[in-house]
């Protein structure tokens, strides 16, 4: 099964969310936040014991706790009603806004309006 778009990606992934109604945003919040720090913990480990070099096999195992981590972002936003794809293109939008007024570096969500 090949998906083209975070649209198709958000249908399809919703199609694989049981977590009870009760639980709706607050299951996936947390689940985000696990699966985050699994990324993390993985790219540490290749940094203390690999030197920082990365292996297919590191890759690997990052690339599956980066899909995990699309999936619970993609529950989070069906379950406040967002569209995957809109948020994607805000973003890229948002970030090429502040690159083309230098503003890439420092902090603050307002930066593109300073």
């Amino acid at each position: 099964m090949k998906i083209k778009t975070f649209k198709e990606y958000q249908e399809k992934a919703s199609t694989t969310m049981v977590y009870g109604v009760g639980n709706k945003v607050i299951y996936p919040t947390l689940g985000l936040c696990g699966e985050a720090g699994e990324v993390a913990e993985k790219i540490k480990k290749v940094i203390r014991d690999n030197n920082g070099e990365f292996t297919e096999e590191k890759k690997q195992e990052i690339k599956k706790e980066l899909g995990d981590v699309c999936w619970y972002i993609a529950a989070i936003a069906t379950d406040l009603g967002l569209d995957l794809e809109e948020i994607a293109q805000g973003n890229i939008e948002k970030l090429f806004k502040r690159k083309d007024k230098n503003k890439l570096h420092g902090s603050g969500d307002d930066r593109e309006n300073d």
